[in-house]
């Protein structure tokens, strides 16, 4: 599930704890073929998302964990790229996208 934590407006995903919770929910009774793992948060364009970016996730995640009834750990979270994974591994981040770092930055021109 994705998650909106740096509110900008051309993200896509759920703003809430309570919307991911209830997605969640929705997911595990309602869609047998589809197995959640976890959550994601994209930051921002500029490459940069602050702490406040990646505890809104571990909050989600906390959120869906209670709807589910089962452990946060259970669920991962996917959040930190080339220039501030460190701080989302800090946070509890299990899944870290480097592309920047191999392939250069992209160009939003």
């Amino acid at each position: 599930i994705q998650v909106i934590s740096s509110g900008e407006p051309q993200k896509g995903g759920v703003e809430s704890h309570e919307d991911a919770a209830a997605l969640a929910k929705f997911i595990s009774t309602e869609c047998p073929n589809l197995r959640l793992t976890g959550m994601m948060t994209i930051g921002r364009a500029d490459y940069t998302a602050g702490p406040e970016n990646f505890k809104y996730l571990a909050e989600s995640r906390s959120a869906v964990a209670v709807s589910l009834g089962i452990e946060e750990s259970a669920m991962e979270l996917s959040m930190g790229m080339s220039n501030d994974y460190l701080t989302a591994i800090e946070h509890g981040s299990t899944n870290i996208r480097v592309g920047s770092t191999i392939f250069g930055r992209r160009s939003y021109s």
